[in-house]
């Protein structure tokens, strides 16, 4: 064993093994083990970290306790996950002596990292002792490197994984930010440093971190109202928390202070769970099944169309970047494309056991419908809107529901509670695709705990109020307490399911929670945010794996989702705008309005006037789209599809580039305030009402699929590409029509017949294998960008073979036509070209 001292005081003990003679790093993490704990040097608190150590692996601990010694990794991290990289001048973990315990790097370390966390009346043995993960360092130092050779108005974009310790992260640079001093310079870079979060623990915790760093008061304000925000910068306090939705006050007030320099440090990844915030701006109407908006969203809206001051830095945490996000904080790749400052991935924070794979035990299942005509008559309606119609009336059927309700109850008290999962503590979380979905399930979720004798109950969640076959309910109505207290009282051992509808499905960390059932449509970051919610560890309860039943979404579906996030994501290339010019030309030519009508109303709105002024303005131009056109029901839904297209991607283009098109601008500002009084008449909504009244369900069945499957994930780093924002309109002569009879045959062929019997069910295997070949990371460069047409026609074979080859255990029969029948072999890769040339051509689909 080694030992490090300072002034003559023991500081840290090593315990280094080396492989060559048979002696590894959990060697010496026994021997550490073995250690009494009583002895003086390996009492708490005598040292302040004790390291096992071989020449490929570090751990850490700061608390002897015999065979309760729970050791951390110090490790870099290889290939995005566990582990060291080779390192080409020496041992794999060289990087210890001849960087961390170094002198400037110990005493570094020493001052601004190291907490002994606790209330000053606590006796030792109930404090924590803090020494940061190697990650943690890492990304501090690495970011006030930065900032101080490069000073301010610059962004950074910094993906850490659920498990990573932002927390402490978030504080300790916040703290050193305050301290840093530009090169030869006697004033500090930031006058300020701003925290943004949606955790109310983080305020608490920065103020207990920087009472135990210094010695100087009232050097942190909790600004709670925009009064607070403003006292606190006007006065210069050192570090100021407040929230994601005074993000607005903070960035116009850094503007207005411009001889203060700010570092702004937002912690997006824990998103307000209550639902959408208020926006003055949002004339918007909630629809039942509405998504909430996530902070990303609400920051980047809050930045659209300003360039970023320079007396101000941005520091973004987030484990899940959007394209937009990449865009607007990431750093520019040489290839043209944008990537994070700083990684923490998911698999090395899986690996490390830091958070759990909530996607080690996935069961999927299907379900079958068949309905039948209430009505004699044979009405023509759009095929594929009357498809989508009908799966959504089924899915929210009240009879459907109560079957899932049922295999919900039963699974979790016989797989959940009765093998009393972390000592009989674990919870659950049903996630449901709407307002009314989630009231039914709790309803029928109820009854069966009732009728099951459970000794529990369960508590629904959602925003605002929601009238269901004529009746209303809220929250507080429902569940018998008021909505402030639903995270609260899930804690009890009285309540074990939560129902979600859009609420608490990001930003809520409740480490009881082990169980999910899902009955929504998941994507993109929407998934990996909501399954994240059970991926905390509990090591207290024995907390060791997860389980979700997914009535919705396929194992492909969610390998797809969360492929981008496991390892490193990065952006390929930046967003193409010309579809702006494309929009308002369109719009323009309809002539709803006048150049000076947008002029008129520009001045007034940013000189603020009041509603009375602006009202008549907008009103003369919704008058004309109203009445005073003669537009067909086709068009005036075109326009409005545009208007809102041209509005979404002006505010999501415009906080990436600092455009100087005054005329956008103006235009966005006028159709935001137009859109919500234009009114279109859609033929086809009454024609569905007619749909829903003539069908009845007559049989529903579901069955399982999957069980227990692990979805792996590839370890390769993933480009997500920019959001493709190509208009689009309406298009009725492009609708194909069909008759109720034959909507409903193949309604029932589809949802209802045996797997290797239908076309249908044949069509949905070639679309699966196409999406096998669309996410293949070759098919972008080898065959959509590939000007030679031979080598993309060979290129694009090789996928589909590759592709079925994947498929080979499920599709058998399919595997061996393709192998033996070089007909079937040909057709089949025509099948796939022409849906992937379909899904490029039509992209907005």
């Amino acid at each position: 064993m080694s030992l490090i001292f300072l002034n003559g005081l023991p500081i840290i003990t090593i315990e280094l093994k080396n492989p060559w003679t048979n002696q590894t790093v959990y060697k010496a993490k026994t021997q550490y083990q073995d250690r009494d704990p009583n002895e003086p040097l390996f009492q708490f608190g005598r040292c302040l970290v004790h390291f096992a150590l071989d020449t490929d692996e570090a751990w850490m601990t700061t608390r002897l306790a015999g065979k309760n010694t729970y050791f951390l990794p110090f490790n870099k991290g290889h290939n995005h996950g566990k582990g060291n990289p080779v390192n080409p001048n020496g041992h794999k973990t060289a990087y210890l002596w001849q960087d961390i315990l170094t002198r400037p790097s110990l005493a570094n370390i020493l001052e601004h990292f190291v907490l002994l966390e606790g209330k000053p009346k606590d006796p030792l043995t109930k404090k924590t002792l803090i020494f940061p993960r190697y990650h943690q360092r890492d990304v501090v130092q690495g970011l006030l490197a930065d900032a101080q050779q490069n000073g301010t108005g610059k962004t950074y974009l910094i993906q850490h994984s659920a498990g990573s310790g932002k927390s402490n992260s978030i504080t300790w640079l916040a703290f050193q930010l305050i301290q840093l001093y530009p090169q030869q310079s006697t004033d500090p870079l930031f006058n300020s440093v701003i925290v943004v979060t949606d955790r109310q623990n983080l305020d608490k915790q920065l103020r207990d971190n920087i009472r135990d760093f210094s010695e100087i008061k009232n050097i942190i304000a909790h600004a709670k109202h925009s009064s607070d925000l403003k006292t606190a910068l006007e006065e210069g306090k050192k570090i100021i928390i407040t929230t994601i939705q005074k993000f607005r006050f903070i960035v116009e007030e850094i503007e207005n202070l411009g001889d203060n320099r700010f570092a702004v440090i937002i912690d997006e990844a824990h998103s307000s769970q209550s639902g959408r915030s208020a926006d003055t701006l949002n004339l918007t109407i909630n629809k039942d099944d509405e998504e909430e908006e996530d902070n990303q969203d609400k920051i980047l809206q809050v930045m659209k169309g300003r360039k970023l001051s320079k007396n101000a830095s941005y520091f973004a945490f987030t484990a899940t970047p959007k394209p937009a996000t990449l865009e607007k904080f990431g750093r520019p790749t040489p290839d043209g494309g944008f990537a994070p400052f700083h990684l923490y991935s998911m698999k090395q924070a899986i690996e490390e056991g830091f958070i759990l794979d909530v996607l080690a035990n996935y069961t999927t299942y299907k379900s079958y419908y068949e309905i039948q005509k209430s009505i004699q008559a044979n009405p023509l309606f759009d095929t594929a809107t009357a498809q989508k119609k009908l799966k959504a009336y089924v899915e929210g059927h009240k009879d459907t529901i109560a079957s899932k309700a049922e295999i919900i109850v039963t699974h979790f008290l016989e797989n959940v509670v009765n093998p009393k999962k972390m000592k009989g503590k674990a919870k659950g979380m049903v996630v449901t695709r709407s307002i009314s979905a989630a009231i039914r399930y709790y309803f029928q979720i109820q009854q069966r705990l009732r009728q099951h004798n459970a000794t529990f109950q369960a508590i629904v969640a959602f925003s605002g109020k929601k009238t269901v076959d004529g009746i209303e309910y809220s929250e507080d109505s429902l569940n018998g307490f008021p909505s402030k207290d639903i995270e609260d009282n899930f804690k009890d051992d009285k309540y074990r399911l939560l129902i979600v509808a859009n609420k608490f499905l990001t930003g809520f960390d409740e480490p009881l929670l082990h169980t999910m059932y899902v009955d929504k449509k998941l994507q993109s970051v929407r998934a990996v945010q909501t399954l994240s919610r059970l991926n905390r560890c509990n090591n207290k309860l024995g907390k060791t794996d997860t389980f979700i039943l997914d009535f919705y979404n396929t194992t492909d579906d969610i390998r797809t989702a969360f492929a981008p996030f496991y390892t490193a994501t990065s952006l390929s290339e930046a967003t193409d705008v010309n579809v702006l010019h494309d929009l308002k030309e369109a719009l323009d030519d309809v002539g709803v309005y006048e150049t000076s009508e947008i002029e008129d109303f520009n001045h007034h709105f940013f000189n603020g006037a009041d509603a009375e002024q602006l009202s008549p303005i907008i009103d003369t131009a919704a008058q004309r789209f109203n009445h005073d056109l003669d537009l067909e029901d086709a068009d005036k839904i075109d326009f409005k599809i545009k208007a809102k297209q041209f509005v979404k991607i002006y505010a999501q283009l415009a906080c990436l580039i600092p455009f100087n098109n005054l005329h956008w601008e103006k235009l966005h500002w006028f159709l935001k305030f137009l859109i919500p009084k234009l009114h279109v008449r859609n033929p086809q909504h009454d024609q569905l009402d007619e749909l829903l009244n003539s069908v009845d369900l007559t049989t529903y069945g579901i069955e399982r699929v999957t069980l227990n499957q692990a979805i792996p994930l590839d370890a390769d780093s993933r480009e997500i590409n920019p959001q493709n924002p190509n208009p689009r309109g309406y298009h009725e002569d492009e609708k194909h029509h069909d008759p109720l009879d034959e909507i409903i045959a193949t309604f029932n062929q589809r949802f209802f017949g045996q797997w290797n019997a239908t076309p249908e069910e044949q069509k949905i295997k070639l679309v699966k294998l196409a999406r096998h070949v669309a996410t293949n990371p070759n098919y972008q460069t080898q065959v959509v960008n590939n000007p030679d047409t031979q080598n993309s026609r060979l290129a694009i074979s090789k996928l589909i073979k590759q592709a079925i080859n994947q498929e080979r255990r499920n599709e058998l029969t399919l595997y061996r036509n393709y192998a033996s029948d070089a007909d079937f072999q040909r057709a089949l890769e025509t099948s796939i070209i022409r849906i992937l040339e379909a899904d490029r051509n039509n992209p907005a689909k």
